[in-house]
């Protein structure tokens, strides 16, 4: 088997705060990017217990970690996503989980019209995005004077897009989805934030958050 990437928490992170955000109607998955599996296996397993058996497709770049995914998955592609958008069936999917991905792409937006055409009637987006507002790297550059990237992060140095809980909005929606939800995940303890937010009358409620998790349809149909 080839050697696995660098960076390995970037495909076996089980991303278990993020399942709950997949519909319960859900039962074909396309997870893209898909790393190692670990999500869309853990994933089955908890639907499994509720007496629910699904069906989870994974897309992965990194040829090592698509390799992983494929005992665990019951598909994989592997290649970049804009590639092997096309060998996808057509109106098969319930749902697309993107965790972390469409920071990492160079044309977000054509991404994700080009998989619109994979999803059934009334199908979900379900995304993980880093949060450029973040209180930690606002001070850092505000404060510091710093836009240091890092290997992983909100400036993780493969991040080709940076993304702020409205634009987040505007992508999805500007590529023929409807936002359901956007909900801030993995929020930061710092005292300094709580003591900010507070002195601007809760302005910066959205800086709290490391990730924002948005959940969308196609066009105007109705969650489910």
């Amino acid at each position: 088997m080839p050697e696995l990437s660098t960076q390995p928490d970037y495909f076996g992170n089980d991303r278990t705060e993020m399942q709950a955000f997949l519909p319960s109607s859900a039962r074909v998955i396309l997870d893209v990017g898909c790393g190692a599996g670990v999500f869309g296996a853990a994933l089955k397993v908890a639907r499994a217990t509720a007496g629910v058996d699904l069906e989870v497709w994974g897309l992965e770049r990194d040829p090592a970690a698509a390799e992983l995914a494929a005992g665990r998955l019951d598909k994989v592609l592997c290649g970049d996503v804009e590639a092997v958008t096309a060998q996808l069936p057509t109106a098969h999917f319930d749902c697309l989980v993107l965790n972390d991905i469409l920071e990492h792409l160079a044309q977000p937006a054509d991404v994700l019209r080009a998989l619109r055409a994979h999803l059934k009637p009334g199908g979900h987006v379900v995304a993980s995005i880093p949060n450029v507002r973040y209180f930690n790297n606002v001070v850092n550059l505000a404060v510091h004077g710093r836009w240091d990237y890092t290997d992983e992060g909100i400036l993780d140095r493969t991040h080709l897009r940076f993304f702020t809980r409205g634009s987040m909005v505007d992508l999805l929606e500007d590529t023929g989805y409807a936002v359901r939800s956007v909900t801030g995940i993995n929020p930061t303890g710092s005292a300094k934030f709580k003591l900010a937010n507070l002195l601007t009358l809760g302005r910066w409620a959205d800086m709290r958050y490391l990730q924002f998790a948005v959940v969308a349809v196609v066009g105007d149909s109705e969650e489910g």
